[in-house]
Parts: structure tokens; C-alpha cells; sequence
């Protein structure tokens, strides 16, 4: 499954347990199982972000797939199924 994660200041789905910045989630795919297996890798995702810093800037400030693709967010599966919004991938 994918995940496209977008760093927000007001609402949040998930918030980092280090530095507390908050994110909202698209899934691909929406089974409860699927979403907390998710919710899993995506806190592995954040705290790696913050190896060797415990700042808030670790995290992009643009959206982010986990687990990681290579090409842009806005075409991933996680953007296009998850019903991601256009400014969740600038």
C-alpha cells in the first residue's frame, strides 16, 4: 500500500512522536487493517526522517510517499486513488 503524506499546521491524521509536526494521509487503500499497518511504516518513515536531527524541518515540506517512489507525488497511486487534493502535492 501507498501513502502520501503532507505536513499540516492545523488538522492532522498522524503526528511524529519526536518532533509532534502533524501530517495528513492519503491511502490507496482503505481496510482498517491496511490503514494501521500503514500508520505503522509511516512512523518508521518519520522517525527516519530524523536521524541525525531531532528538528522539525527533517520532514519535507512538499508531500511525501511512503513508502518511498521515485517519481513525482502528484502521480502516485496514493495521489490519484487517495483523492488527494492539488495543494497536498506542491
Amino acid at each position: 500500500m501507498q501513502v502520501l503524506c503532507k505536513a499540516s499546521n492545523t488538522v492532522s491524521d498522524i503526528r511524529c512522536k519526536i518532533c509532534g509536526q502533524g501530517f495528513l494521509v492519503y491511502f490507496t487503500r482503505s481496510s482498517a487493517q491496511e490503514r494501521a499497518n500503514a500508520r505503522y511504516d509511516i512512523q518508521q518513515a518519520l522517525r527516519d526522517q530524523h536521524l541525525g536531527t531531532d528538528a522539525p524541518d527533517a520532514h519535507p515540506a512538499a508531500g511525501f510517499n511512503v513508502p518511498e517512489w521515485s517519481g513525482a507525488p502528484e502521480y502516485s497511486a496514493a495521489a490519484l486513488l487517495g483523492g488527494a487534493p492539488a495543494w497536498a502535492v506542491s
